[in-house]
C-alpha cells in the first residue's frame, strides 16, 4: 500500500484491512514515498515521523507490516519502479498495490502505467462521493489500454483525508477517532503539524 502517510489515519487502515480480508492477501505492506512527484514537498513531514506514526498505528496487527524501500532508495519514487524492484524481490509472489478509486483517473499520466499493468493487480478503495457507475468505465479502459486488472475495495464510509487531519490540527482541534491513540500521542509529544511548516 503506497502513499505518502502525512499522517497515516484511521482512512488507511480500514483501506488496508479491507483488502486484506476481501482479495485474501498475505500481507499487507504499507509503503511511504520517499520523494512523491505528484506532492508539494514543503508539506510532507520528515521521513522519520511518518514511519514512527505507521509502526504505531500498525503494531497490533500482525498481518501488516512496513517497508522503508522509498525512503531508503532515495530520489524521487514511482510506482513503476517501485513494483518492478519488489516483483524481482519477491519473485514467488502475486503482487496488488492498493491505492483510491481517485487515483485511476489519473493514471494514464503516471509514468509507465503498462509496466504496472502487467507486474501487478490494483486494488482500488472507493471513498468519497465516487461511485461505481463512474468507476466501471474507467476500468473498462485501462484494461483495454493496458490490460490493467482492477479490484474494487469495498469499504466503510469512513471520509477522512491525511489534509483534513493535518489543517485540524494547524487549528489546534481534536483528532481524536480519526487516527490511532498513539499516533495521536506522538504528534503531541512531538509538536509536529501545529503550523505549516511540516518538517
Amino acid at each position: 500500500m503506497g502513499g505518502t502517510f502525512n499522517p497515516v489515519h484511521y482512512g488507511h487502515l480500514l483501506i488496508a484491512e479491507n483488502a486484506y480480508e476481501q482479495y485474501n492477501l498475505d500481507e499487507v505492506i504499507f509503503l511511504p514515498n520517499g520523494t512523491s512527484p505528484h506532492k508539494d514537498l514543503s508539506q510532507i513531514l520528515s521521513a522519520g515521523h511518518r514511519m514512527e506514526m505507521i509502526k504505531l498505528a500498525i503494531a497490533d496487527n500482525a498481518h501488516f507490516s512496513l517497508s522503508d524501500y522509498e525512503i531508503k532508495k532515495g530520489g524521487v519514487s514511482y510506482t513503476y519502479l517501485t513494483v518492478s524492484d519488489f516483483c524481482a524481490m519477491y519473485p514467488d509472489c502475486e503482487l496488488h498495490f492498493i491505492m483510491g478509486a481517485d487515483s485511476l483517473a489519473y493514471f494514464d499520466s503516471w509514468k509507465h502505467p503498462e509496466q504496472i499493468s502487467r507486474q501487478c493487480m490494483i486494488l482500488a478503495a472507493v471513498r468519497d462521493e465516487l461511485n461505481m457507475d463512474g468507476l466501471l468505465p474507467i476500468r473498462k479502459t485501462l484494461y483495454e489500454k493496458y490490460g490493467t486488472r482492477i479490484g474494487f475495495i469495498s469499504t466503510p464510509n469512513f471520509s477522512v483525508s491525511s489534509r483534513i487531519i493535518r489543517k485540524r490540527l494547524e487549528e489546534h482541534r481534536s483528532v481524536r477517532y480519526l487516527v490511532p491513540d498513539a499516533v495521536e500521542q506522538y504528534i503531541k509529544t512531538h509538536q509536529i503539524y501545529n503550523d505549516k511548516d511540516t518538517r
